[in-house]
């Protein structure tokens, strides 16, 4: 079984649950994307992005 260590998105908290101990929030990957250079999805990426800063 692998375990990867996961960071709470409302309090920056490190841990292994989904869900943060301290806060509940929900907890993600703190990794960043594999890079390629052949990025199939980048347009895609860049306009959420872009959506994403204007909201």
């Amino acid at each position: 079984m692998k375990v990867e260590i996961l960071k709470c998105t409302s309090c920056s908290a490190y841990g292994l649950k989904d869900s943060c101990v301290s806060c509940k929030g929900k907890c993600v990957s703190p990794k960043p994307a594999k890079y390629s250079v052949e990025d199939k999805w980048g347009n895609y990426r860049r306009i959420a992005k872009e959506q994403q800063e204007i909201a």
